[in-house]
């Protein structure tokens, strides 16, 4: 596991219950907003997915990963943020205004 994967990871497990955070949020806060696409390869390499929420990021525009890393695909991360009590709206987006975290 890279320098890169064990910030993209100890990131994810500070996100507190019911907020997410955008792919380039999480990129800038461990490496360069430019690092967003190399975040959601490690996203989904992610070894411990329940321990490491990986389902509490989202796009820029609030949409749900199309091809989320598990076999329940989409539904299984709109299960999860639901479960964390985040609203999912029918177009599989959230909103950032409501549940998007600032970071630490």
């Amino acid at each position: 596991m890279s320098a890169l994967d064990e910030k993209v990871y100890e990131y994810l497990r500070s996100i507190p219950k019911g907020r997410v955070v955008t792919y380039g949020q999480l990129a800038e806060a461990v490496a360069t907003r430019r690092h967003a696409r190399a975040v959601g390869n490690i996203l989904h390499r992610n070894p411990d997915p329940d321990g490491t929420p990986c389902f509490r990021v989202v796009d820029s525009k609030g949409r749900l990963a199309a091809h989320f890393g598990t076999p329940g695909g989409i539904e299984d991360q709109k299960r999860r943020l639901e479960r964390d009590g985040i609203k999912v709206r029918a177009d599989y987006t959230v909103d950032l205004a409501v549940y998007a975290w600032k970071g630490i």
